[in-house]
């Protein structure tokens, strides 16, 4: 039996960020148990919004870096970066979406290696670009809004920049992004991280701990045939 997981995200999320540790958990322990497929959402899509009118009264984007900073302090495995949401202040995340977006249409037509690889941790190369984003930003504090950025990024983690503008241009990775919208209004999806499993009878959405997620796992598993559990 396998476990299909739609995991709905933003790149900009500092909860996703934290919560790449546990995808690497949930692959080493449920290994081909689970498929994984990935969605993005614009919970950043309009920062000037979202945190510079939002968190007006709050410090606006320095209130926002210390409050994700302050985040961050309680997960020793993710760093960080002091010029985050000060210095460094992408406009939207939705650049970023469409990229991997594009990424991922490639790994689907397996012109991007879908083989999850030992010298990436156990990732495939698109979940290894996911978490390169990330990191740019969070950890880096590189402008994951621009465009230049994602390619050099995304070329560094092994997707070439030439098949990428392909999908771009052609209009596909948009239609993607569009499509993953679309998701989540369909799946009723809250916020970012989410994971969506057994067809939507269980939602995690937010700072869900691993063991939360893997107990839910492994009922489906011990549950086959979506038989019901009393207790």
């Amino acid at each position: 039996m396998t476990i299909h997981i739609t995991y709905v995200s933003d790149v900009l999320c500092i909860w996703a960020y934290v919560a790449e540790a546990r995808l690497d958990e949930l692959r080493r322990e449920f290994g081909s148990s689970i498929e994984l497929e990935y969605r993005f959402i614009p919970i950043f899509g309009a920062t000037r919004d979202r945190i510079g009118e939002g968190w007006k009264e709050r410090g606006g984007y320095a209130g926002f870096g210390e409050h994700v900073r302050e985040v961050a302090k309680a997960f020793p495995h993710v760093t960080v970066n002091e010029r985050v949401w000060n210095e460094v202040v992408p406009t939207t995340s939705a650049a970023a979406h469409e990229m991997l977006c594009a990424a991922r249409l490639l790994t689907d037509e397996a012109a991007v290696g879908s083989t999850r690889r030992a010298d990436l941790g156990g990732r495939t190369i698109f979940e290894e670009a996911t978490w390169q984003i990330r990191s740019a930003f969070f950890e880096h504090a590189l402008d994951v809004s621009d465009r230049n950025v994602l390619l050099d990024v995304l070329d560094r983690a092994g997707i070439p920049t030439p098949a990428l503008e392909a999908k771009l241009k052609s209009g596909e990775a948009m239609a993607e992004l569009c499509r993953d919208i679309e998701l989540r209004d369909q799946y009723k999806i809250e916020g970012s991280p989410t994971y969506y499993l057994n067809e939507g009878r269980q939602k995690l959405y937010g700072n869900v701990g691993y063991r939360v997620v893997s107990a839910n796992l492994r009922e489906l598993l011990e549950q086959p045939g979506h038989q019901a559990s009393w207790c």
